[in-house]
């Protein structure tokens, strides 16, 4: 990206302003450790700000009609598309997605949710009966209020638009605190919003990490919802922070998926898995990190995986090609590292890959595409979420066994299923305790909700329960019909 960028700017009621103080933060690009852009980490003055500008936004905003909020968002989408080189860029920089994946996948799938957005949104019925048996008695959606929105690093333009486009959309004024580590993609965001011309206070973005703006956001009495998407961990923190002024809280947390793979899987499946993993560096909630292969297809399923780690190149994330980049800092390099050396020490059988950087690299955040067999789920790397290229691979005999271990974990995100019989499908995605459910390489149908349960959070983000995670029902009875 060239010269230091200065980004000490938030976006409020409409504008660009400095910060309240100066307190500035370098934006660092893990495939080189080299700072791409300052930041300033907003204080309460700032926060209070653009709460107070969204607050202000939001008595005419909620009162436009669907129509108008439409053709706004719809400018939204033809402006994103036409920057989404730009936007691949930034994310390629401030969280090292490759480049060609960066601007396929990661700015790509700004652009498919907000179309999935816009299709859901046509067909919405924001006043619907309650049903014949009470014909004057009505559902009404309605705007919340003012919501805090408080992003990841490892996926920021799918999370951005999976919360600020259907909450404005339903009517909401919003706040967005995207992730200290990775924000120039958030910004890039602001401006496209800005040149789409939303009224003043509807968005408005500030820069912070988690105990100062998130926190604040997350307190704010004139805040009405905070959604979130993270850690566990600062999920809990979170909800207990909005607890005192009875927040709606929604939460998208992090998984340890299992891919269940049986003797009759196709020919594609654990190599399926294994990229899956690796895809994002392993920097994917809904990786199916821990492979559980059915006992007499075990050995052949380590060989194919071992197969498939020592051919996934590893580079910067600033050339074209298939490869996976770095993952995002210090401190997950760090912390991948030190999961990887535990998985040696309990006794897991290392088959591919292990600490330390890939050959010839000595600078950036790079981690080798490790694959463990062996492991049982008592282990840590099969109980810890590791958020790295790094896969455990677990035996079973029966059907019941890989239930079991598939459903023991805090976790509850995404699993998979790998086999031919389609009754075998159909009963283990309702046996499996898990939002998500995907069979035979399969992705999710346009406008499914993603979304999970136990420490994985209940969020439902996408499609028409993304719409109407924003909103409330209010039940109405003695409607006019005729009216």
């Amino acid at each position: 990206m060239g010269e230091l960028a200065d980004k000490r700017k938030f976006y409020i009621n409409g504008a660009w302003v400095a910060p309240s103080a100066p307190n500035d933060l370098e934006v660092i690009d893990p495939s080189n450790e080299e700072p791409v852009a300052i930041i300033s980490l907003g204080g309460q003055a700032d926060t209070d700000a653009a709460v107070a500008a969204a607050k202000a936004a939001f008595p005419a905003w909620s009162a436009t009609t669907p129509a108008e909020r439409l053709a706004k968002v719809e400018k939204i989408l033809e402006i994103y598309k036409r920057r989404q080189p730009e936007m691949g860029a930034a994310i390629s920089h401030e969280m090292g997605a490759p480049q060609d994946m960066a601007v396929a996948d990661q700015a790509g799938c700004g652009v498919s949710h907000i179309e999935a957005f816009i299709e859901a949104f046509r067909n919405f019925e924001f006043i619907r009966p309650l049903g014949p048996h009470a014909p004057d008695s009505m559902v009404a959606w309605e705007p919340i209020g003012v919501i805090g929105l408080i992003t990841p690093w490892n996926w920021p333009m799918n999370q951005v638009t999976l919360k600020v486009i259907p909450a404005i959309l339903t009517g909401n004024t919003v706040v967005l605190k995207p992730s200290e580590i990775a924000p120039l993609s958030s910004m890039l965001f602001a401006e496209i919003v800005d040149e789409a011309g939303l009224p003043k206070g509807v968005f408005n973005l500030v820069n912070g990490d988690g105990l100062g703006v998130g926190t604040q956001l997350s307190v704010h009495p004139d805040v009405e919802m905070i959604s979130f998407t993270g850690s566990t961990r600062a999920g809990i923190a979170i909800s207990k922070a909005a607890a005192d002024s009875l927040k709606k809280v929604a939460l998208e947390l992090g998984g340890k998926g299992a891919n269940l793979v049986f003797a009759d899987a196709d020919e594609k499946a654990v190599a399926r898995g294994v990229r899956h993993v690796f895809y994002n560096s392993g920097q994917s909630c809904n990786a199916p990190t821990r492979m559980l292969v059915e006992r007499s297809f075990y050995e052949t399923a380590v060989e194919q995986a071992k197969k498939i780690a020592e051919e996934t190149e590893v580079a910067t994330a600033h050339q074209p090609g298939r490869h996976i980049g770095p993952v995002v800092s210090k401190v997950q390099w760090d912390k991948i590292q030190d999961l990887i050396q535990k998985g040696i020490d309990e006794g897991a059988r290392l088959v591919a890959g292990g600490p330390g950087l890939p050959e010839g690299v000595n600078r950036g955040y790079y981690v080798r595409p490790t694959v463990f067999a062996d492991v049982n789920n008592d282990m840590t790397i099969a109980r810890q979420e590791i958020f790295g290229p790094v896969l455990s691979i677990i035996p079973f005999d029966t059907e019941e066994e890989a239930v079991g271990i598939a459903n023991d974990t805090v976790y509850g995100l995404t699993n998979y299923v790998q086999t031919q019989d389609g009754t075998r499908r159909n009963r283990l995605a309702r046996q499996l305790r898990a939002g998500m459910i995907e069979t035979n390489g399969q992705s999710r149908g346009r406008g499914s909700a993603f979304g999970g349960v136990k420490a994985s959070g209940r969020a439902r983000e996408g499609g028409v329960w993304g719409l109407e995670e924003f909103m409330d029902s209010k039940q109405i009875s003695g409607w006019d019909v005729d009216a």
